[in-house]
């Protein structure tokens, strides 16, 4: 295997657990591997502190994958970490047939992601390494699993970074006519070629649960809705009225077929509009509302794109707060790394404070079980779900 040497006074992040390699931190390479290809990464000493795949491409030059001395090329590999992933997810929730399997480095596999959705995969192929290793991967999925058809949702930017094209295509088998998963005994369709991630959001699992005993009787709205799981739950729950707005067409068809199947669509309606105008424009007219949920895509996707998306987590809460009723409750979530918590912590503060409303917080929750974090890897903890009430 070639050879990867880290400069002197730069392996200490990856020796503490860290599976990112930068270029910057590359004193050396030994054997001139092709990119994608396997290399043991070495200290400045000479120490072996594991093996990673590398690409010379991006800026993240290397992903470490194991810090034993042994083989990634193989199916074996992949069985054996699947089998240690899907043993993690069954000692928390069983047998449960809709779920997140993979959660890249959270289980090992940074560059991999794969959701189940009962006998259909979705897999996400983030980078070079894994692009390679594809084979590898879909004989220990099919092996493990026996899928009825997997999909590959690799429509995603960071694709691009790694010299990679954006595509998505089924990989096995065939996918069924309408593809249904149960969530708390919901049930949500799932669009898997066009929806967004890879169809579902289940990293809000166990947030939407949160839901219980603050929304009975009250007007709920459900910002940023997507497929209406919010809304779902908070009609489920005993909401009076719930209203869902998001800008995809897509996404309002979706969230009312939803509605629909769980036999809620009298208690909630969706509409089309641009979230921020229609926040502005509610303020005007002073509506009130129970309940509100923030749920928006990733504001920032760079560093230097933040003080642009804190302007925008500010706005959107901000004018949130000032729709909400004394008593009510906003959930307010973020699934942008690069915004810390106390970041998001203080914007929300600022936000009440320039809405003129006091503000406590009752719980701050984060992503679900089946999206483990890497304790030395603080990018695996990337959702922030903030439970306010306005007094």
């Amino acid at each position: 295997m070639k050879t990867l040497i880290l400069h002197r006074g730069h392996d200490r992040r990856s020796r503490s657990g860290h599976p990112w390699i930068f270029s910057n931190e590359i004193a050396r390479l030994e054997g001139a591997p092709e990119p994608g290809e396997a290399v043991e990464v070495l200290s400045a000493r000479g120490e072996f502190i594991g093996v990673a795949y590398y690409n010379p491409r991006p800026l993240i030059a290397a992903r470490l994958v194991t810090r034993q001395r042994e083989s990634i090329d193989e199916t074996d590999f992949f069985r054996r970490k699947f089998l240690a992933a899907t043993d993690y997810r069954q000692k928390i929730y069983g047998d449960l047939p809709a779920l997140r399997l993979v959660h890249g480095e959270g289980d090992g596999l940074p560059g991999l992601v794969v959701d189940r959705y009962g006998d259909v995969l979705a897999i996400q192929l983030l980078t070079l390494g894994m692009e390679r290793r594809k084979s590898l991967i879909l004989e220990a999925l099919l092996d493990i699993f026996s899928p009825r058809a997997i999909v590959a949702r690799n429509d995603v930017a960071v694709r691009e970074l790694e010299g990679l094209d954006r595509a998505v295509e089924l990989l096995h088998g065939e996918l069924p006519q309408e593809l249904i998963i149960n969530e708390h005994g919901l049930r949500f369709k799932i669009d898997l070629m066009e929806g967004q991630k890879t169809g579902h959001f289940f990293d809000q699992k166990e947030n939407h649960q949160a839901l219980r005993g603050r929304v009975e009787g009250r007007q709920v709205l459900d910002l940023f809705c997507y497929s209406g799981g919010w809304s779902v739950h908070a009609a489920r729950f005993g909401a009076r009225e719930v209203l869902g707005v998001d800008i995809s067409a897509g996404a309002i068809a979706l969230s009312e077929a939803n509605a629909r199947l769980n036999y809620q669509d009298n208690v909630c309606r969706f509409e089309r509009a641009d979230v921020f105008e229609l926040l502005r424009e509610m303020g005007r007219e002073g509506r009130q509302f129970g309940t509100i949920v923030l749920d928006p895509p990733a504001f920032v996707k760079s560093k230097k794109r933040l003080p642009e998306a804190i302007r925008g987590y500010l706005t959107i809460n901000r004018r949130s707060l000032e729709l909400i009723e004394p008593g009510g409750y906003l959930f307010t979530c973020s699934c942008s790394y690069h915004l810390k918590r106390d970041i998001f912590l203080d914007t929300l503060r600022k936000a009440a404070t320039q809405a003129g409303r006091t503000v406590r917080l009752l719980e701050m929750r984060g992503q679900a079980y089946d999206h483990p974090v890497l304790l030395s890897c603080p990018e695996t903890e990337y959702l922030k779900c903030a439970v306010l009430q306005v007094l």
